[in-house]
């Protein structure tokens, strides 16, 4: 099959799709024909070498790129439960230092890892799922807003800031966005009971909207202290990207959120209807040219690979 790999760090022209064997699913995991990937800002910092330089993942002469995946499922290994060949799904490959991923012809995935999809939401669109709807999900656990209250998503209209604003805002919270101007109106759409612009004085923007600051902030553009000092003495503060929580001042709860495969979870959130938003596909082949758009910039929405 093919497959994404690196043997090296660098640019876009390291990546390369590679002729591979075909992976068998072990005892407890799931063989999945890729329909799409996703591609998401972390194959760009596996591929920089960012992640290994963090010590994320272990040295190895081979890496595997995706994390993102949907598609049918081809084989089960022993003990598997509850998926049959043929069965639509989406999951999560969670571990960063794997040979093989998820942007390929074929993923093996942990069972616990594989979510059944509802007949009516399109194999593409579900790529865009798994990563950024789960990192919002568990970040919203972290941040513990109770119904009516107030929480502020940097990032809304990114992959994951979009889903934690519609995710927040279906379970009651006010959720202030920020966003730029011709942006307004789409996160508006998603649930956000405010839009706050992301230049000039983020803190006294939301402070002008939510008298003493809001209870909790999800910082999914890592804005670090120019969110912090949005939220309330006392509240809650959850970076998405490693390496950028603040320090916790004011008594401010900080945490971060490291996602986690939830097969369970991720099938919930399938179902729920969530808006989700392509960029743009590309075949497996022009993963270098997706790199190069994703690392441009002004993506609306994730860019999918379809073997």
């Amino acid at each position: 099959m093919r497959a994404v790999i690196i043997r090296s760090f660098g640019g876009p022209e390291v990546l390369e799709v590679a002729q591979v064997p075909r992976p068998e699913p072990g005892p407890g995991q799931v063989r999945i024909r890729v329909a799409a990937a996703g591609v998401n800002p972390v194959d760009v910092q596996t591929r920089s070498g960012a992640l290994a330089g963090a010590g994320i993942h272990a040295p190895r002469d081979v890496l595997g790129l995706g994390w993102d995946v949907s598609g049918t499922v081809d084989a089960v290994g022993a003990g598997v439960r509850g998926f049959a060949a043929g069965d639509r799904v989406a999951g999560l490959c969670d571990r960063p230092g794997l040979a093989l991923k998820a942007q390929a012809e074929y993923a093996v995935l942990d069972a616990g890892a594989v979510a059944l999809l509802p007949d009516g939401l399109d194999l593409v669109a579900a790529a865009t799922l798994p990563l950024n709807a789960l990192t919002a999900a568990q970040a919203l656990d972290l941040a513990a807003v109770e119904p009516g209250g107030t929480l502020l998503v940097t990032g809304a209209t990114g992959a994951v800031g979009g889903y934690t604003v519609e995710i927040a805002a279906r379970s009651g919270a006010r959720v202030v966005a920020v966003a730029g101007g011709r942006d307004a109106d789409l996160v508006r759409g998603l649930g956000a009971w405010r839009v706050v612009p992301r230049d000039g004085d983020l803190a006294e923007a939301v402070r002008t909207a939510v008298p003493g600051g809001v209870d909790a902030a999800v910082d999914a553009a890592s804005l670090g202290v120019r969110a912090l000092d949005a939220v309330r003495g006392g509240g809650a503060f959850v970076a998405v990207l490693g390496g950028a929580a603040p320090p916790a001042l004011r008594g401010t709860r900080v945490y971060h959120v490291w996602i986690r495969a939830d097969g369970e979870r991720l099938a919930a959130l399938a179902a729920a209807g969530l808006t989700t938003r392509v960029a743009g596909t590309l075949p497996l082949a022009d993963v270098a040219e997706a790199h190069r758009r994703l690392e441009a910039g002004r993506q609306r929405g994730r860019l999918v690979l379809v073997p």
